[in-house]
């Protein structure tokens, strides 16, 4: 099985990838979704069926599949060389695989309920919803390549400097947005 680990590896990086792809976009269609149903009839209709059509089509033919298939070659990955698993920085990672099924399995939640018209968050709280999944992503591909050689406080304050200039980023969105409401 050994001779198989580039390309399990590779597999695993592709279907990470796509996951991420349709983590990223998903809010993005929560927004769209969550602002049309504020338009006047039958503008409202229109896009809220536009958006539920797309949002289907993204969660269960490439969100869904990918996260699936990334967490099986992720684990063929840990049967085929489990001393990963006694490495610190392996848990870590872990940990933060966890978040992400967690916040996977929240983004599944809001899909069940906006294709239900059920609207629950506003799309404010979804902007910032959004970079959930930047943080994660940046946080993982930096342990794992930095790994042993990073230092904590560092790594840790990096995360949260990243998370306020995200949190900046949506604010001086929204002001250019509230200027310009076709930004």
């Amino acid at each position: 099985m050994e001779e198989y680990y580039l390309y399990i590896k590779s597999l695993h990086l592709i279907f990470v990838i796509t996951w991420f792809a349709g983590l990223f976009y998903i809010p993005r269609l929560f927004i769209y979704h969550i602002e049309a149903s504020f338009k006047p009839s039958p503008e409202k209709e229109i896009l809220t069926t536009q958006f539920k059509l797309m949002t289907k089509r993204l969660w269960y033919i490439i969100t869904w599949p990918s996260a699936i298939l990334a967490v099986l070659f992720a684990l063929l990955l840990l049967i085929i060389n489990p001393s990963f698993l006694q490495l610190p920085w392996m848990h870590v990672k872990l940990g933060f695989v966890f978040l992400l099924i967690l916040y996977h399995l929240k983004n599944h939640q809001i899909v069940n309920q906006l294709q239900k018209n059920q609207i629950k968050y506003s799309s404010k709280f979804m902007r910032i919803w959004n970079e959930a999944s930047t943080l994660i992503l940046f946080s993982v591909v930096f342990l794992v390549i930095v790994r042993n050689a990073i230092n904590w406080v560092y790594g840790v304050l990096g995360i949260f400097t990243l998370a306020l200039l995200l949190m900046l980023g949506i604010k001086l969105y929204k002001r250019i947005r509230s200027k310009n409401p076709n930004a």
